[in-house]
């Protein structure tokens, strides 16, 4: 049985569900194969937190799980058999309290009981457990939806669809892809947790997309359109003159895609950067440049 998943999390029963997700996110980043190439326990506690966090980053799991109807690795408990185990609620009917006639047996012995209470509910139609999975994804397939196929231990595969703007940590849902259900019942269903890879250069917040865009001298001195990528696809941007490194544009709409409402945005940091190797007509300009002299681009930090 997997550990206590509040326990692997580092995070108390009772934490916000806020609280949850930054522990999570925290530790995937640190433990993270992508950051940690040919680290096995790295590898082996990312999938231990993976888990973990799928199961208490999805509040309805988690209230299952606290209230002890499925165990730390997701899997469905078997109900208490004896009559004991239920003689505190009162005013309701008991498990062995049903129509199928052995009423009288409720309060002797928890053997009669325990053997009535099978057969009555023996023949019921029961829906199969889910089955909980995990997959990795890449940063742009999750922004943009993607249909992927991952392969399962027990031999088959799934064919997953993405969903646009499908956020790290996200659990999907397919239906009637888990257990087969007993006597008729209909099967589970498959939740697959979603862990989305760093990306180069692109970060997301919220719904927002940030990008360090790199400028020549030349376009910051003098401005003019520039290509900008962002995961929709590179768009055109009238850059002003003098644009100092730090300076923020914001494209609307060019952030991650939102199910029934407006795309989030892309917000473009810009940083100058000089050639890489020293170009002889630039360093006599900048020698003979008597403004540039005279600038003091750190007067405002003191000292």
């Amino acid at each position: 049985m997997s550990r206590d998943p509040y326990e692997v999390l580092g995070v108390k029963r009772d934490a916000p569900q806020k609280d949850i997700q930054n522990a999570y996110r925290k530790l995937a980043k640190k433990l993270h194969p992508d950051l940690n190439p040919g680290d096995k326990q790295a590898e082996d506690k990312f999938k231990e937190v993976s888990a973990a966090y799928g199961i208490v980053g999805d509040e309805e799991k988690r209230a299952r799980f606290d209230r002890g109807e499925i165990d730390s690795s997701g899997t469905e408990q078997a109900p208490r058999n004896y009559y004991r185990d239920y003689a505190a609620n009162e005013g309701q009917r008991g498990p062995y309290r049903n129509a199928g006639g052995f009423a009288d047996f409720g309060d002797a012995d928890d053997i009669f009981s325990n053997f009535f209470s099978r057969r009555s509910r023996g023949q019921s139609q029961m829906q199969g457990q889910d089955r909980h999975y995990s997959m990795e994804a890449d940063f742009l397939d999750a922004i943009n939806g993607a249909k992927k196929q991952i392969s399962l231990p027990d031999g088959p595969a799934l064919d997953v669809q993405i969903p646009p703007g499908t956020r790290d940590g996200q659990t999907l849902r397919l239906k009637g892809k888990g257990e087969p259900g007993i006597n008729g019942g209909k099967p589970g269903d498959a939740l697959i947790a979603v862990h989305v890879r760093p990306h180069r250069f692109y970060t997301r917040d919220g719904d927002d997309i940030r990008l360090e865009l790199p400028i020549s001298l030349t376009e910051a001195v003098l401005g003019g359109k520039i290509r900008v990528p962002t995961p929709s696809g590179p768009v055109t941007v009238t850059l002003q003159p003098n644009s100092n490194t730090g300076k923020v544009l914001r494209l609307k709409g060019k952030g991650a895609p939102v199910r029934g409402k407006e795309n989030g945005d892309a917000y473009v940091t810009l940083k100058v950067v000089l050639p890489d190797a020293a170009d002889p007509e630039l360093t006599r300009f900048a020698s003979e440049w008597e403004a540039g002299k005279t600038q003091d681009p750190r007067k405002t930090m003191g000292g």
